[in-house]
């Protein structure tokens, strides 16, 4: 890899934005600048020579105001395509960042930590690429919904044929791990539920494992699930949900009885002192309580699950299950079949 990427990725904290240089191939790609003009907005900097990256017109320079960094976002984006799953993409650093670089260090034999540094980045964009940005076309399906407010009681929950989406927005940005406020701060002027309108979006990772998937581990103390193969190997890692002190999750060994994709959740007010005073059964989507997707458990009751606020997964406390964001969840049970071994430690 080449010196100017390195400087580029770690001094400038630069990203291969649209319509901004691309450092592995120099294209450049954006609304405005046609599907691949072939220039370059790479320009020198000082008497070093080093590249220097701006925002396209598009995207507004308060985007990286505050404590949102360039050089967290792409780390976050590389992540998530390596499998080791930041949660939501926001650009922001916190606790499931630091937690998906220190299984990633792990995975790719490199020093322990949770930090940034350069030999971090030098393996993410040697394994993943340099890419952070792409271009989306809102199609008339993502437009179409149906869109309503899903309400916050479990009773009215109930009372819905499907617990679907808010809006475009919320939906868009699911399908692109990313934070919804991050989504439209970096496409403050579009239309999401307009059909054709082009947003910016991250390049985030494809669900599927790129092995089989023999054995899921629940970490308590670290609030991580990691899957693995028949021969150790780690598979993906997760920013997981798991328990509390008022409703810890179990120890021990469990294994998959059953896998969910579109998942309704009965509530059932026995042994329960929270919650209503009847049997309610709420119907699949991704804002019912455990985001549409259940991998059952063979101790009764308890599952690893997605969540209709993927913003909170390891920040909150559950009810004594394993949550997931609805895309990690989703290819965790993608991969998972029953009789898989998990265990709780």
């Amino acid at each position: 890899m080449s010196t100017i990427l390195i400087r580029l990725l770690l001094l400038l904290g630069a990203l291969a934005l649209p319509g901004a240089l691309n450092a592995q191939s120099g294209s450049v790609s954006g609304p405005g600048s046609g599907e691949s003009s072939g220039e370059s907005s790479g320009e020198s900097s000082g008497e070093t020579g080093e590249p220097s990256l701006s925002l396209p017109d598009a995207v507004p320079d308060a985007l990286f105001s505050g404590s949102r960094s360039r050089q967290v976002l792409m780390a976050q984006v590389l992540l998530d395509r390596s499998r080791h799953s930041p949660g939501v993409i926001d650009g922001f650093s916190g606790a499931n960042t630091s937690r998906a670089i220190r299984h990633y260090r792990r995975a790719h034999h490199l020093p322990e930590g949770d930090g940034i540094d350069e030999r971090l980045m030098r393996s993410l964009v040697e394994t993943q690429g340099s890419e952070v940005f792409t271009r989306y076309t809102i199609t008339q399906e993502d437009a179409a919904g149906p869109f309503e407010t899903v309400p916050s009681g479990m009773v009215e929950m109930a009372e819905m044929e499907r617990v679907g989406w808010n809006s475009p927005e919320e939906k868009l940005a699911e399908r692109f791990h990313m934070a919804q406020s991050f989504l439209e701060a970096l496409n403050p002027e579009a239309d999401f539920g307009s059909a054709g309108t082009e947003i910016f979006v991250v390049e985030r990772g494809d669900e599927e494992f790129s092995g089989e998937l023999a054995r899921i581990e629940v970490l308590k103390s670290e609030n991580s699930v990691v899957a693995l193969d028949a021969e150790g190997k780690v598979l993906a890692s997760y920013p997981a949900t798991i328990g509390s002190d008022q409703f810890p999750s179990p120890s021990g060994e469990m294994e998959v009885t059953a896998v969910a994709p579109e998942a309704n959740y009965t509530f059932t007010p026995e042994g329960r002192d929270w919650g209503p005073d009847e049997t309610l059964v709420i119907p699949p989507g991704p804002n019912n309580p455990v985001g549409g997707i259940w991998i059952d458990l063979s101790k009764e009751g308890y599952g690893i699950h997605g969540s209709p606020d993927p913003q909170l997964i390891g920040k909150t406390a559950s009810h004594g299950c394993v949550r997931l964001t609805n895309w990690d969840a989703r290819a965790l049970a993608g991969a998972a079949s029953q009789g898989i071994p998990v265990s709780f430690e």
